[in-house]
């Protein structure tokens, strides 16, 4: 089973995006085990840190590292990504010539309760992930839009269509690895 570490740029306690995650890696099990970095944890980048890397750093990117891939689930602030998920990626470039991101395969995605999904989020993602050489999934896309039960205590989506349709996503997610993983 292929391992893929996942970025929530959410620290929310009640973080939609979070609750997202775990009902991708609850519905991916048998096909990719999903695991977790604590983003959260992690200090806001700067490179005066860099010589010493904080310990919350070190394990994600030794997270990033071990794994076949990296599922980045984004909220959508603003219309762009998180401050915690900005510092994370910029982590992961750090110290110099130790990029975590360049040559993983990749995937985006995202939930919020607005109409469009996380869209302009995942568009800035994109670009500057490209820019860090994470190979990313260009299709399908997901924009969830998280309505109310739409995903239960127990992290089970509860509309057949969404989990048919996120099940076709984690396939396609896992083709992809397989084809540009190496």
């Amino acid at each position: 089973m292929k391992k893929v570490a996942v970025l929530v740029g959410s620290n929310r306690r009640e973080s939609i995006n979070m609750k997202f995650a775990k009902a991708l890696a609850k519905l991916a099990e048998g096909r990719l085990a999903l695991h977790f970095a604590d983003i959260a944890s992690m200090p806001m980048f700067n490179d005066d840190l860099v010589a010493d890397l904080p310990g919350s750093v070190q394990a994600m990117k030794d997270l990033v590292a071990q794994a076949e891939a990296v599922l980045l689930v984004t909220p959508e602030y603003n219309r762009t990504i998180t401050a915690v998920m900005k510092s994370a990626i910029d982590w992961g470039t750090r110290p110099a010539g130790q990029n975590s991101w360049n040559g993983k395969p990749g995937a985006i995605i995202g939930a919020t309760p607005g109409a469009i999904g996380t869209a302009a989020a995942q568009m800035h993602m994109r670009s500057i992930m490209t820019g860090l050489g994470l190979i990313l999934m260009g299709r399908p896309e997901v924009f969830l839009q998280m309505k109310p039960d739409l995903i239960d205590e127990d992290f089970n989506i509860t509309n057949e269509d969404t989990k048919k349709f996120l099940s076709g996503y984690i396939d396609s997610f896992s083709a992809w690895i397989d084809r540009v993983g190496g």
